[in-house]
């Protein structure tokens, strides 16, 4: 798998919210086309066409569990990375 497809397929089965790397879902978010804005702890990301704006911060090194649910929502929503998920 290569660098996407791992934390995509993690992130789009729900297979494990709790073990996602922060740096993953970060690297993900921008390979998505989003600007990273950040103030304090907060990571903001926006992108034109999304609506929502996920604001995310770390627990330890990991991904909070209920961003990665908001993310994964996001990445059906609008289509984000199929071609990993399939």
């Amino acid at each position: 798998m290569g660098k996407y497809e791992k934390p995509i397929f993690q992130i789009v089965r729900g297979i494990s919210d709790a073990n996602i790397a922060f740096s993953d879902l970060i690297n993900l978010m921008q390979h998505f086309g989003f600007e990273m804005h950040i103030k304090g702890t907060h990571h903001i990301f926006r992108k034109n066409g999304i609506e929502e704006k996920p604001n995310l911060q770390k627990e330890g090194n990991k991904a909070k569990p209920y961003q990665v649910k908001q993310i994964r929502n996001i990445i059906l929503k609008y289509k984000l990375g199929v071609e990993y998920a399939e």
